[in-house]
């Protein structure tokens, strides 16, 4: 069985040697980089399965790193670890290209069932199709293009990934539970209003200057992307 590469980036000794104890307990190969410009170093130098990054810090931070990384590889998983928990830097995490973002103190258990889940979805993702249609809305999977009637619609990385969940199960209600267990691979955080946030910035782009809005909301259950009706 060909052994598991992560890279991970963290200024932190103390914990940076705590994530490499685990990690290798648990047959991981690990490199560690404590500084964003010899970690970018590494990872063009070297092959790796998945990236575990801070924020904070030295040469290059995490969210310059994480697109840097995204520039080169477009489907390496990305993990955000950090002390920053506002929901406005889970944002710019998410939009500069991370998979998912655990905060600081944190339960080495939990990351460890993230990196599982992420490495799987990579590993044995399901084939799709290149392109999405509904309405007058096209996706193209391979170019990571939008279009609604025609004319182009810009969405960060995961609008797009988001909007390509509601778009593969159109007609149907998915709870914010759903969209974080699909769309972020984690469990929902009753705490934070990230997913709201998202549907948001995406009806602003998908449906604001259209007469027929395709996402809508469903009073306490979540929401549903459909072609027609109330």
């Amino acid at each position: 069985m060909t052994e598991i590469r992560i890279l991970v980036v963290e200024d932190e000794k103390k914990i940076a040697d705590s994530l490499n104890k685990g990690l290798v307990e648990n047959h991981y190969e690990v490199d560690i980089a404590y500084d964003g410009l010899i970690a970018k170093r590494m990872f063009s130098a070297s092959p790796y399965d998945l990236v575990i990054l801070d924020i904070n810090l030295p040469g290059l931070n995490g969210y310059e790193l994480c697109h840097e990384i995204r520039s080169v590889n477009a489907q390496v998983p990305i993990i955000m670890l950090t002390a920053l928990g506002a929901t406005d830097d889970k944002i710019e995490a998410f939009d500069a290209g991370a998979d998912d973002y655990v905060v600081k103190p944190f339960e080495f258990k939990e990351l460890l069932v993230r990196i599982r889940a992420l490495l799987k979805r990579a590993q044995y993702g399901i084939p799709t199709g290149n392109m999405l249609k509904v309405a007058d809305l096209e996706m193209n999977l391979d170019s990571k293009e939008v279009t609604r009637n025609g004319n182009a619609v810009s969405l960060t990385a995961k609008e797009f990934q988001l909007l390509e969940y509601f778009v593969r199960n159109k007609n149907r209600v998915v709870s914010r539970a759903d969209i974080a267990r699909n769309v972020w691979d984690i469990d929902f955080d009753t705490g934070t209003n990230v997913i709201d946030v998202y549907v948001n910035f995406l009806r602003k782009k998908i449906d604001k200057d259209h007469e027929q809005k395709l996402i809508k909301t469903q009073v306490g259950m979540g929401y549903i992307l459909k072609e027609s009706g109330d």
